[in-house]
């Protein structure tokens, strides 16, 4: 598709932004044919505009010349049949539908984003925090990661955030491209990019908001319509899509072949669905080399082997990890005694006993934890305990998993989870509680429910919180019950525990963990003598000294701390041969 040409000073403006045409033809006065063979540069890999391109063999060239570490997208694929023909080997037909909003009979939403802003991206920590949301989205990243930031004047890119009111936290991102100064469209349209909502993000309509936000921007244009690209199987993204009135467009995508699109074009051959927790070392492994071997699908246990070393696993729980090792983390009290005995600052604790003893613990600390002394996945564990009758009911629902129960003081703090493998810190991450936020519409029951959805699609299924005892006490204790209506934008903690399964969220924090909770993991796996270890501590601040242990993990989900490397140390552990730093 091609236009007149622009003018001079047009020219020269567009040359300092991210667009170039393919091949070593001048950008600029001297070239003939700007609005042909297009390319826009989107910090992630190129965005080839195929339709712009007459010659198939120079589309087929400009993808195969991506950059290393990179993911180019051939968008408008005219013959994808043919471009394919030329570099069979190489290049495969995206699985990806094209959507299409017509942007004449688009009407602003009457609800507005609560608890949230969407709005320009307009700083380099903003930049940066895009470049989070797409590693924790197993998205590219943009290099350098102040790409967006560089681009913030462009009149090709376009990039808004989502930005937490109370947090000030970047908890979504979406990019634009205008058409019109990309190429010069005739038929005056934009597409929508990389939109990417925070895992962790508590706020219900994110997604919706931004794509919602780039339309009005390019309505404001005068844009015709507002295109897409979304993975076939994405159900969640095309029921919103659908929802928010787009229409499929038949239009194709054509990608490289290389390491970061290998799923899309290599079918897998999994006879079972692996938790995630199983399946980010098997990945790993796989890469490696590392043969695997099944050993049962249902509980997670597998073999892997390279030359005459084979080590058995169950998730992050290795045979390295001895039964000893394995005691002292499964029974919360012998956890306590061992880490306290290496001068490791530990709650108070005591089993809980008689109704006087147990009252008396309760009066000594005026606010406490419930546990069973073995257990795992935050069940039956009741948190911030105040009262004798909520601690009875409490040491009941914890002897249903155990019938051996203990009861903490309760310590103020963040809920840090340390992942320590083969002595070193690999990730540390903020786990905190799960809270919904009022609409002033829908019951509390309700919003769990919404809350739970868009959970259980981040984790994989794996997050979820409960409807049991413990929630309904959250509930009232915010002073609510289930069927109550909270007003539009009330937010508040349905849990207590932070615990990932049982709803709550996890944010890394790795690079600004205080070096004394370094240390303190560090000597907690090496009393524990355990190589692979997760360790809970409440802390005051991430970035003090002050800390207490909670517990310690033998099987900690390696999954839940991306994009720190925990699956490749942990492979490093079991075959140093094959790491690579």
């Amino acid at each position: 598709m091609s236009g007149k040409p622009e003018g001079p000073q047009r020219i020269e403006r567009r040359e300092a932004l991210t667009l170039r045409s393919w091949g070593d033809r001048p950008v600029g006065p001297a070239a003939d044919r700007l609005d042909s063979d297009v390319v826009v540069d989107c910090g992630w890999g190129r965005l080839i505009f195929a339709h712009t391109f007459e010659d198939p063999r120079n589309l087929a060239s400009a993808l195969r010349a991506e950059g290393e570490g990179l993911r180019d997208i051939a968008f408008y694929v005219r013959d994808p049949h043919v471009v394919l023909a030329l570099a069979p080997q190489e290049l495969f037909l995206d699985p990806s539908h094209t959507y299409r909003l017509w942007l004449s009979s688009y009407r602003p939403p009457k609800m507005q984003p609560r608890g949230f802003t969407v709005r320009r991206l307009r700083t380099k920590s903003d930049a940066e925090a895009t470049n989070r949301i797409y590693a924790s989205r197993g998205m590219v990243r943009t290099h350098p990661a102040s790409f967006p930031w560089q681009q913030r004047r462009s009149d090709v890119l376009s990039y808004y955030v989502a930005e937490d009111r109370e947090t000030g936290d970047i908890i979504g991102t979406v990019t634009g491209i205008d058409h019109v100064p990309a190429f010069n469209d005739p038929d005056n349209g934009s597409s929508l990019w990389c939109l990417a909502v925070d895992p962790q993000a508590a706020h219900p309509g994110i997604g919706q908001a931004l794509t919602l936000r780039l339309a009005e921007h390019f309505v404001a244009q005068g844009r015709a319509f507002m295109d897409l690209s979304v993975m076939h199987d994405n159900e969640q993204a095309i029921a919103l899509y659908d929802k928010l009135g787009f229409q499929r467009t038949p239009a194709f995508c054509v990608k490289r072949k290389n390491p970061i699109n290998e799923p899309l074009f290599v079918p897998e051959h999994k006879d079972v669905e692996l938790n995630p927790y199983a399946e980010i070392i098997i990945d790993e492994a796989r890469r490696r080399g590392i043969m695997v071997e099944m050993l049962d699908e249902q509980l997670a246990y597998f073999r892997l082997t390279l030359g005459g070393r084979s080590v058995t696993c169950r998730e992050s729980l290795t045979e390295l990890t001895s039964a000893v090792a394995f005691c002292r983390c499964d029974d919360k009290r012998l956890s306590h005694r061992v880490l306290k005995a290496a001068d490791l600052r530990v709650p108070a604790q005591r089993e809980a006993a008689d109704e006087a003893t147990n009252n008396a613990f309760l009066a000594e600390h005026s606010r406490v934890v419930v546990k069973p002394a073995r257990g795992e996945q935050g069940a039956g564990v009741s948190v911030d305990l105040r009262a004798t009758a909520e601690l009875d009911e409490a040491i009941e629902a914890a002897q249903r998993v155990c019938p051996d129960v203990v009861i903490e003081e309760f310590v103020e703090g963040q809920d840090l989870r340390v992942i320590v493998i083969g002595g070193e810190v690999v990730a540390a991450a903020v786990r905190k509680p799960p809270q919904v936020t009022g609409t002033g519409r829908h019951t509390v029951t309700e919003l769990i429910e919404k809350y739970n959805r868009r959970r259980m699609a981040a984790t994989g299924g794996k997050s979820k919180v409960p409807h049991d005892d413990e929630t309904e006490r959250c509930v009232r204790a915010a002073g609510y019950e289930l069927d109550s209506v909270p007003a539009a934008g009330e937010t508040f903690m349905v849990r207590k525990a932070a615990n990932l399964h049982t709803g709550g969220t996890i944010h890394d924090v790795t690079e600004q963990v205080h070096p004394t909770l370094i240390e303190a993991s560090v000597a907690a796996a090496d009393a524990l003598e355990i190589p692979v270890v997760g360790l809970d501590l409440a802390v005051p601040d991430i970035g003090g000294p002050e800390y207490a242990i909670i517990e310690a993990n033998e099987r900690p989900g390696l999954a839940n701390h991306e994009p720190q490397p925990t699956a490749q140390r942990f492979i490093d552990l079991l075959f140093p041969q094959t790491a690579v730093r």
